[in-house]
């Protein structure tokens, strides 16, 4: 692989490495970013390699989750590493950091995701994670696979594969994670803190989006809201709100699901999710510049508040479910 021969020779000349995810990282990007830390740990030992982003209380018993920089306390690096995701979605004290690096890269399986922008460019829109990138990666470099890796590995695949349901899934897929799970980690602990598991605010929170989520578009689109006022009542976090999307776009006759989480910064966050008839990566790029995903799932960052952001995505989920536009 010519990107894998060219990034090590570029993280090898450099003293400090910037791994991040998008905002808000999911399991895939943390367990890219935390595995890939590992591996270049000792492939080139001299190097400061960083993890920015805050793990959760549903990532933090993974391998080094401790050690990640909170986004607030990132400084300059010589190269920034984007995983699983696209730098139009960074939060901002890393968007600065990414502007500011000598060189900058992204691993991604994002079929939005384009090279543009970066120094580096590995990008495999048909990979089924992030995390199985960066184990062909592995392989390319001739890095064993050993315990902890094989955990933050799993941890991606089952995260993006919604433990092997989606469609995403194929028999490679199974291959590999019999490949991961010889090495006897507590797999059955990481399906359930990072899909199941949930804290008591959190389950308020759910029944409070199912409560007041609008169904629209004769029922095939659910709408459902995060305010920042629900979160100052009851005392949750951006990870309470992950997998409402999901259910919300299993309901019967749904055929997009989408959830609006407003940010602290001024701006609202909306995660899409469809049954296959619309390509919400398509219309996360048409509601915002700063959107993409895949075809099933995907989201975008919105400039404003909760209304505001719900006036400007509104007209396009509610033309994508009438058969308008974006139908895949």
């Amino acid at each position: 692989m010519d990107f894998a021969s060219q990034f090590l020779a570029t993280v090898r000349r450099s003293a400090s490495v910037l791994l991040t995810g998008p905002e808000s990282p999911d399991g895939d990007s943390i367990g890219a970013c935390l595995a890939l830390q590992r591996i270049l740990a000792q492939l080139a030992p001299a190097v400061r390699i960083d993890v920015a982003g805050h793990p959760g209380f549903r990532y933090d018993f993974l391998p080094a989750a401790g050690a990640m920089v909170p986004d607030e306390h990132v400084g300059t690096y010589d190269g920034v590493v984007v995983m699983d995701g696209d730098a139009g979605r960074l939060p901002r004290p890393i968007d600065v950091a990414f502007k500011a690096a000598g060189w900058t890269a992204i691993v991604d399986h994002h079929r939005s995701t384009t090279a543009q922008g970066y120094s580096l460019a590995y990008l495999d829109g048909e990979s089924e994670s992030t995390c199985v990138m960066v184990r062909h990666l592995m392989r390319a470099w001739g890095v064993e696979l050993d315990r902890d890796i094989a955990m933050l590995l799993y941890t991606g695949i089952i995260f993006d594969t919604g433990a092997f349901r989606h469609s995403n899934t194929r028999p490679s897929t199974h291959l590999l994670a019999a490949e991961l799970l010889a090495f006897d980690f507590p797999h059955w602990v990481v399906c359930e803190k990072v899909l199941v598991e949930r804290r008591l605010s959190g389950l308020k929170l759910h029944a409070r989006i199912f409560d007041q989520a609008e169904f629209l578009a004769g029922a095939r689109l659910a709408v459902g809201r995060y305010s920042l006022a629900v979160r100052e009542e009851l005392g949750t976090g951006d990870g309470d709100a992950e997998g409402a999307v999901d259910a919300l776009c299993m309901v019967q006759g749904v055929e997009v699901g989408a959830v609006f989480v407003e940010k602290q910064d001024g701006r609202t966050k909306l995660s899409l999710r469809s049954r296959g008839a619309v390509d919400v990566a398509a219309l996360a790029k048409r509601i915002s510049a700063h959107g993409g995903g895949h075809a099933k799932a995907a989201g975008a960052s919105i400039p404003g508040d909760l209304s505001a952001a719900v006036a400007t995505a509104l007209p396009a989920l509610l033309d994508a479910c009438q058969g308008n536009v974006n139908r895949a």
